[in-house]
């Protein structure tokens, strides 16, 4: 979700939100806990990921100009199924969930956000088709396509995560060409 308009908007009231920047492996959300924030990446990485047989398996990689909460616990109060990590030294803006629904009554806010909003959920989908209908080999293909600079960005095993496999099974893919 790309957010310049959203910061904008958010600076003409400064107390709408609050820049932090947390160090890097910092848990800004812990699985089964309810999310009460909204993070807006000013500078910086975060993961989202959860545990699975005691591995940890990458769901998606949140940076610049992007949001991410956990959507479900935000909106419902319901509790997080992921945890929402810093990959590195990360400055986000914090939207408080009582703060969020306050704006939703303003159509400005409305207009900047629900199309942000809908394009997030559309590539939340995109992914989701990828996994049941693409090849390990097909999704790498997609990430060099349409996000490059994780792969240079992020560690192997992370990466492996995110696309739904081993390690050894990248590097084999990435042998390949």
């Amino acid at each position: 979700m790309h957010i310049p308009d959203l910061h904008s908007f958010l600076k003409t009231d400064l107390h709408l939100s609050t820049e932090i920047t947390y160090p890097a492996k910092t848990i800004l959300l812990e699985e089964g806990k309810i999310s009460d924030k909204m993070f807006l990446v000013k500078k910086g990485a975060l993961r989202i990921f959860f545990y699975q047989d005691g591995k940890e398996l990458t769901l998606e990689f949140i940076t610049e100009n992007q949001a991410v909460s956990s959507f479900e616990s935000f909106l419902n109060g319901n509790p997080s199924d992921f945890v929402i990590e810093t990959l590195e030294s990360t400055t986000v803006y914090e939207l408080y969930a009582e703060t969020f629904h306050r704006l939703m009554e303003n159509e400005e806010f409305q207009h900047i956000f629900l199309p942000l909003f809908y394009k997030r959920f559309s590539e939340i989908n995109k992914r989701l088709i990828s996994f049941i209908r693409d090849s390990p080999q097909e999704r790498y293909q997609q990430l060099l396509k349409n996000r490059p600079e994780l792969l240079l960005r992020f560690p192997q095993h992370y990466i492996a995560s995110y696309l739904g496999i081993t390690s050894v099974s990248l590097s084999r893919i990435r042998s390949r060409g």
